[in-house]
């Protein structure tokens, strides 16, 4: 072997060497150990988007069919032509590939083909569902259960496409009609995207001053609620341990739920009330929860608001009698039937998780608890309390034990004095 020829490859591999993920780096794949615990959470069930899982399942087949009739809905309604969207696809397309974490083994053309037609299948749908501007080749899709899959598929990590093309192709193909008609009354991309995903808004968040680099991305901002400047500060102090709900109970704590905030996240300790807003469980609670975590373990590591709160809720719920507690004060809503799933849920989200800074008000939270719970006579209150006056009825026969107890008493001792008397 020639050395020169040897030199000058691997100067040319070194020449070529790039980061493997850049600053414009958003949308990942979920990392292995996290994956592997539950796989159907992060992979798309009847719609691939973007490269990542694209033709990877021959269930995809029968929506690519419906992707090319919206695309082609799409231009035709707000009268683009395809030379506009491919040229500036072509344009972007070198930012689009830095938009992943992974190498994206797609030639140009096979690229621009796929944010052609993803691109096009999604503005169409929001637009069709923004103005319930359906027809009957709709039909298939209005079905409860495929709307509802379509919906969560959009949601996921690895199943995402940048959303400044999307919102670019857009402002492209109805500036036309907004100059022609010489209107604004069309809304914004953003306005539709949170019409569309607005069951997730349970804060209802508005538009304002929001920026998302993707659809998951859009989920953690609806359940972080308040801007970057409002949210608490971050603490390398690590929570060590937190009782759980059984043992909170038994130290005295009471469950409340948080009406005053619109924010999930809020959770707040006062006098001896844990108050928590309420959350619904349901069938798709782990795979929403699962994909924001994902996207906080590559994307957002010091600002892992949403990691910090399945933390807390690791720890709060060991059993299915934790999830029965705080069902019953209304804390929890449980939709997915057993309580021993709903444990499971909790007790699985924070699994292979790491962890390298902590929420500061939750820190607290949980110190304060931790404190609570560690003063002798706040348990001999709270064993008292459940054992002699845990109802009505209870309580009646203990105070009617007492007074026995001091007649009794009484009645001895002046017995005895009777006796010392004669």
């Amino acid at each position: 072997m020639n050395n020169g020829d040897v030199v000058n490859d691997i100067k040319a591999m070194l020449d070529g060497a790039e980061p493997p993920v850049t600053n414009e780096c958003c949308i990942y794949r979920v990392p292995f150990n996290i994956h592997k615990l539950n796989q159907d959470a992060y992979t798309p069930k009847v719609v691939s988007i973007g490269p990542f899982h694209h033709n990877h399942h021959p269930r995809f087949q029968n929506m690519e069919r419906h992707k090319l009739l919206y695309c082609k809905a799409f231009l035709q309604r707000t009268q683009t032509t395809l030379d506009t969207w491919i040229r500036y696809i072509e344009e972007v397309e070198p930012n689009f590939r830095r938009c992943y974490s992974d190498t994206l083994e797609f030639t140009r053309e096979e690229l621009v083909k796929l944010i052609f037609v993803d691109s096009g299948f999604i503005l169409e749908l929001f637009w069709r569902f923004y103005y319930e501007d359906w027809s009957e080749d709709d039909k298939l899709l209005l079905k409860p259960w495929l709307s509802t899959s379509i919906r969560l598929d959009l949601l996921l990590l690895e199943n995402q496409l940048p959303f400044f093309v999307l919102d670019n192709l857009f402002y492209m193909s109805v500036r036309y009609n907004r100059s022609s008609n010489g209107t604004n009354n069309i809304p914004s991309l953003l306005e539709l995207t949170f019409e569309y995903f607005g069951y997730y808004n349970k804060s209802n968040l508005d538009i304002h001053n929001i920026s998302i680099r993707h659809f998951t991305d859009l989920i953690r901002t609806f359940h972080l609620q308040h801007p970057p400047q409002r949210r608490p500060s971050r603490t390398n102090e690590q929570l060590i341990h937190l009782l759980s709900v059984t043992e909170l109970l038994e130290a005295g704590v009471r469950f409340k739920v948080n009406t005053e905030s619109g924010c999930l996240l809020d959770l707040r300790f006062s006098g001896r009330d844990l108050e928590i807003p309420q959350l619904k469980v349901e069938d798709w609670t782990e795979i929403l929860f699962r994909n924001m975590v994902a996207l906080e373990q590559c994307h957002y590591t010091d600002e892992a608001y949403i990691t910090d709160y399945v933390a807390v809720w690791d720890f709060l719920v060991n059993t299915s009698r934790d999830v029965d507690i705080l069902v019953r004060n209304r804390v929890l809503v449980n939709w997915l039937g057993g309580t021993d799933s709903v444990a499971n849920l909790f007790n699985g989200l924070w699994k292979n998780i790491t962890h390298s800074n902590f929420s500061s008000d939750y820190f607290h939270l949980c110190e304060d608890l931790n404190g609570f719970c560690r003063d002798p006579w706040r348990k001999l209150k709270a064993t008292l309390r459940r054992d002699y006056c845990n109802s009505p009825w209870q309580t009646a026969a203990s105070i009617a034990g007492i007074v026995l107890l001091v007649l009794s008493l009484v009645q001895s001792v002046c017995s005895v004095l009777q006796v010392i008397q004669q």
